[in-house]
C-alpha cells in the first residue's frame, strides 16, 4: 500500500479503522498528498493514537471528514497531548470535524477552525479538562463559520468551568451563526451562559443541554437565547424523564414531523444520580432555563422513567411511602405547568406523584395543574394505597369547576417513551 499510492493518479481516498488492534505496517506512508477525503479512526488504542498524531501533523488539503474516537475503557491510558500542529493548522475543504476525547490544545484548535471556513458540523466531544478552553475563545472561532449547521461541545469534567476573574461584559453585538440548526452541550451552567450570551442562532431547532450538577440553577441567558430562536416556539408537550444518572425536561410538539423531517425540541437536563437531587434540580431548571411562556403553555405533560436502568434508583415501599415521597418537591415541579391538559404518569412514578395529588384538596384543589382535563396512569390497580391516594384528588376536582377523568394508561404502546438514553 505504502509503495503504491505515490503512482496512482489523483483519487480522493477514504480511510476507515474500526477496532483494528494495530495500524497498517505502510502507516506512515499515508500523507495529506494521497488525496484522502475522509478519515474515520474509531476504538484504536492510545499507542496507535500517538502513532496517529504524528501522522495528523502534516496538511491534509483534500481532507473533507474527520472523525476521530480513541479506545477509552478500563485499563486504558489516556491519549497523549495532540500537538498543536494538528492538520497542519490548514484544512480548507473540512466539512466535517468530529473528535471525541482528543486532548488538542485550543491554539491548534483555534487555527485549524480559522482555516476551515467551510465546516457543517463541528463535534468535540468529552473534552478532557487538560485541554480547557473559554466560551470567549470558542466564540472567536465560530465567528468565522457561516455555514456551521450542528454545534457540540461537551466537557468530561465539571471542573471545566470559567474563571470569574477573568470574565469581561459580552461584545454589544453577538456571532451571527446563520445557518446553524442543531446545538448540543455538557457542563457547567456558567459556562454556557457565558457562550450563548455572545451567539445569535435563528435557525436552530434542536436543543440538547446537560448541565453537571450542583446546587443553584440560574440561566438567564440560555433562556434568552432561546427565545431568540422563532423554531423553538410552539411546544405543546413537555416530557419528564429520569434515568440511572440525570434527569431531564424535553419540549416538543404534537405536530410531530413525517420521516425524514426536522424535529424540532428543546432538551434540558442534570446529571445526578440521587432521586432527591434530579428533582430538586429539574424544579430550578423548569424555574429559569425556559423563557417564561414556554412552560405555560404546554398541554401534554409526561413523567416517564428509563426502564432499563432505573430499576434501583427509584424505590417504592407502600408500608413507608413517606420515606420515599417528597410530596412538596413534585408539587413544585408541577406548579409551572398551568395550561396542561392530559397529565401521563408511568408505572415507576405513580406511587410517588399519587400522594402529592392527594393534598391538592379543598381551596388547594387548583393549586397545581388547574386546566387538568385527564389523568392518565401506567399500572394502576383496582385497590391499594395509590389508589386510595388518587382517589380523593379525583373527588375534590369533581367537586370543583376544574373536574377531571382518571384511566388507565399503557406506556408500552407509547412511541415517544423516553428509553433510548
Amino acid at each position: 500500500m505504502g509503495n503504491t499510492l505515490y503512482v496512482w493518479p489523483s483519487l480522493l481516498i477514504k480511510m476507515f479503522y474500526y477496532d483494528i488492534p494495530t495500524w497498517n505496517p505502510h502507516r506512515k506512508s499515508i500523507s495529506g498528498d494521497d488525496g484522502v477525503c475522509e478519515m474515520t479512526l474509531f476504538n484504536a488504542p492510545s499507542s496507535e493514537m500517538e502513532e496517529m498524531s504524528g501522522v495528523m501533523r502534516e496538511p491534509f488539503p483534500a481532507l473533507i471528514v474527520l472523525k476521530v474516537r480513541p479506545t477509552f475503557g478500563s485499563g486504558e491510558a489516556p491519549v497523549g497531548r495532540v500537538p498543536d500542529s494538528f492538520l497542519g493548522v490548514s484544512a480548507p475543504r473540512l466539512r466535517t470535524l468530529s473528535l471525541d476525547r482528543i486532548p488538542l490544545p485550543f491554539l491548534g484548535l483555534q487555527e485549524l477552525l480559522l482555516s476551515a471556513t467551510g465546516l457543517n458540523s463541528l463535534l468535540l466531544k468529552n473534552i478532557p479538562y487538560s485541554v480547557y478552553f473559554s466560551p470567549d475563545a470558542i466564540v472567536t472561532c465560530l465567528s468565522a463559520l457561516n455555514r456551521l449547521e450542528e454545534l457540540e461541545i461537551t466537557f468530561q469534567s465539571p471542573r471545566s468551568r470559567p474563571v470569574r476573574e477573568s470574565r469581561h461584559p459580552p461584545p454589544l453585538t453577538r456571532v451571527l451563526l446563520p445557518a446553524l440548526a442543531k446545538l448540543t452541550f455538557q457542563g457547567v451552567s456558567e459556562y454556557l451562559e457565558d457562550l450563548v450570551d455572545q451567539i445569535d442562532a435563528p435557525q436552530v431547532y434542536a436543543l440538547s443541554i446537560t448541565f453537571f450538577h450542583q446546587l443553584f440553577f440560574h440561566t438567564p441567558q440560555l433562556s434568552r437565547f432561546i427565545s431568540r430562536a422563532p423554531k423553538l416556539k410552539g411546544h405543546d408537550e413537555a416530557r419528564v424523564a429520569f434515568t440511572h444518572w440525570s434527569a431531564r425536561v424535553t419540549l416538543r410538539s404534537t405536530s410531530r414531523p413525517n420521516s425524514g423531517e426536522q424535529l424540532e425540541e428543546i432538551r434540558v437536563g442534570v446529571s445526578c444520580r440521587h432521586p432527591d437531587l434530579q428533582l430538586v434540580s429539574l424544579v430550578q431548571v423548569c424555574a429559569s432555563s425556559f423563557p417564561q411562556t414556554f412552560i405555560p403553555t404546554v398541554k401534554h405533560l409526561y413523567i416517564l422513567e428509563n426502564r432499563e436502568y432505573l430499576e434501583d434508583d427509584w424505590k417504592y415501599d407502600s408500608e413507608d411511602l413517606e420515606k420515599y415521597v417528597q410530596n412538596s418537591q413534585w408539587l413544585q415541579l408541577l406548579h409551572p405547568f398551568i395550561a396542561v391538559k392530559d397529565f401521563y404518569i408511568s408505572e415507576k412514578f405513580v406511587p410517588f406523584i399519587a400522594p402529592a395529588l392527594q393534598e391538592l384538596v379543598g381551596e388547594r384543589v387548583t393549586e397545581a395543574l388547574p386546566a387538568l382535563e385527564c389523568l392518565f396512569l401506567d399500572g394502576l390497580h383496582a385497590s391499594g394505597p395509590v389508589r386510595d391516594a388518587i382517589v380523593p384528588f379525583v373527588a375534590a376536582r369533581q367537586l370543583s369547576t376544574h373536574p377531571i377523568a382518571a384511566s388507565y394508561w399503557d406506556s408500552e404502546g407509547d412511541d415517544w417513551y423516553e428509553g433510548d438514553d
